[in-house]
């Protein structure tokens, strides 16, 4: 079968049958941009095409098994891989009336950050290019009655992005090709724990993407508790890649620090994040941290402690927000995401 998401593999076959390749074009016009079944993009077709079409076509290489209203928002999916991996994304409803969706790019994860469910249950696979654009799809085709569309896609699921770079490149190629969604680069984030020269190559193939980095703390000891991967990617060389990165996209790069009591929100750790990011252009994103049954240790900052690093931060001349969370009700929030691996909650049933 030839996959709807690979727009040339998809215009050889139309060819092979003496069909013009616009017509190829068409059916993924009516898939990707306008969000119709793969019945109703089947239908733009002529007739004497398209039963053949049904057949060869592969539309779906996820299948949606449920969906969770969190009430604040935020839906989260539920998805299964023709491997059997399950896979979650979520759709936020903004209010300032933007609509995001957060998709995975593995299934699990190896990082194994202290503070993630989704790495408790290691690494189990890597999702294809067309995996991840079936996110999309599948969210879009929800979003049609309520007259939405999905108009910011965050890579901030399940895995590490840039373990995966090769499919996630390919997704952000289509996320933002005019043949593709069509989506602004603006409007498109890829967030990674730090794996220094995947981020400068993303970076120099697309210089407009919006790239964050989960850094969570600039004190060496206290980073690699956090985070278990900064043994092998050590600060001195994502501060390089960072300055790489600046060089080639004017808008800089997003931080992210999770703010937990006593860990990462003390005047030693605001000391030492201003020392790392001395000299870039930064956004800074703070993260109430969501709680993650296997870690019962961890504790959330408290608002008051955000606000005033949030301020401390601004005095010394950076971009500062903090993040809202969504979806934490139904396990949808950042850091949350396990989809029944590694002894998470079972997930919430909507029937």
């Amino acid at each position: 079968m030839v996959s709807v998401y690979d727009a040339a593999e998809l215009e050889g076959w139309f060819r092979s049958r003496r069909r013009n390749p616009s017509e190829a074009r068409r059916v993924r016009h009516a898939f990707l941009k306008r969000g119709l079944t793969p019945a109703e993009a089947l239908a733009a077709l002529p007739a004497e095409v398209a039963p053949a079409a049904d057949e060869a076509i592969r539309f779906h290489p996820l299948t949606l098994r449920e969906r969770v209203e969190a009430g604040d928002g935020a839906t989260k999916l539920l998805l299964e891989t023709a491997g059997g991996d399950l896979v979650e994304a979520v759709v936020l409803r903004i209010a300032s009336g933007r609509t995001t969706l957060c998709v995975s790019s593995q299934a699990g994860c190896a990082a194994r950050c202290s503070f993630c469910a989704t790495g408790a249950g290691g690494l189990r696979a890597n999702l294809s290019t067309a995996e991840i654009l079936d996110q999309l799809t599948h969210a879009n085709r929800l979003l049609r009655a309520e007259g939405r569309r999905v108009r910011n896609v965050v890579f901030m699921g399940m895995g590490e992005p840039l373990h995966n770079l090769d499919a996630v490149a390919g997704a952000v190629a289509e996320l933002t090709g005019p043949a593709g969604y069509a989506l602004s680069p603006a409007h498109v984030l890829v967030s990674t724990v730090g794996v220094p020269d995947a981020l400068v190559r993303l970076a120099r193939r697309f210089p407009r993407l919006g790239l964050a980095l989960s850094l969570h703390s600039a004190r060496p000891e206290q980073r690699r508790a956090l985070i278990p991967l900064t043994v092998k990617h050590t600060l001195p060389a994502l501060r390089a890649a960072l300055e790489e990165v600046q060089a080639l996209n004017p808008r800089g790069v997003m931080v992210e620090v999770l703010m937990l009591h006593e860990q990462t929100d003390t005047p030693a750790d605001l000391e030492a994040l201003l020392g790392f990011l001395s000299g870039l252009q930064a956004h800074v994103n703070l993260i109430p941290f969501n709680a993650v049954s296997h870690a019962p240790e961890l504790r959330p900052s408290s608002p008051e402690r955000i606000r005033a690093f949030a301020a401390a931060l601004r005095a010394a001349g950076f971009r500062v927000t903090t993040r809202r969370s969504l979806g934490g009700s139904v396990a949808g929030a950042c850091g949350q995401l396990a989809s029944y691996a590694g002894g998470g909650t079972p997930w919430p049933s909507s029937r």
